[in-house]
């Protein structure tokens, strides 16, 4: 059993974070390893497949879990909101759509884990040089409201437990089209 595997289910200090950021962390790692299993073998063919002509696919919402993250590294490590440019360099995959439906098609899973996991490593990394205090701070969000930066990275984990579900639901149609 891997040294990753035996502490999954423990959320405590990770080497190299202070403890408030290892407890995030591992919370996160535990999403994203459950979520890397539901996909790990997946073929090109599986990760393209719409179940109707508005769907995403699974490859879709992969991409954009790593889009969003980018996006919540911006936003939280610049203490900025993304600009329109940047919108467009993580889109389609940020707003997924029509866009997203014609242009993210054709990668192998590595593809989708090997952006996952350089996201995932630039996001662990600046949690390293970070304080605390900073998870506390608050700046505005959504709808007129304060967040704090913990909350923020926790909606982009929320976020992915969201679309796994989602890809939960594809893989079920797929084996029901497969059956008829």
């Amino acid at each position: 059993m891997s040294e990753k595997l035996k502490t999954l289910f423990i959320i405590d200090q990770k080497d190299g974070l202070s403890l408030e950021f290892s407890k995030l962390v591992s919370m996160m790692n535990y999403t994203r390893v459950l979520t890397l299993e539901e996909v790990k073998d997946l073929t090109v063919e599986e990760l393209d497949f719409l179940y109707n002509e508005d769907a995403n696919s699974i490859g879709m919402l992969l991409a954009h879990m790593a889009a969003v993250e980018k996006a919540y590294q911006i936003e939280s490590f610049q203490n900025r909101e993304v600009t329109d440019e940047e919108i467009n360099e993580l889109n389609p995959a940020l707003e997924l759509g029509e866009n997203a439906r014609q242009q993210i098609k054709g990668n192998t899973i590595d593809f989708y884990v090997k952006e996952l996991t350089d996201t995932r490593n630039k996001t662990i990394e600046t949690f390293k040089t970070l304080p605390d205090e900073w998870l506390f701070q608050q700046t505005p969000f959504w709808f007129n409201q304060q967040a704090n930066n913990y909350f923020k990275w926790f909606h982009v984990f929320e976020d992915e437990l969201n679309h796994r579900g989602q890809i939960r639901i594809i893989k079920k149609m797929m084996a029901k089209k497969l059956q008829v």
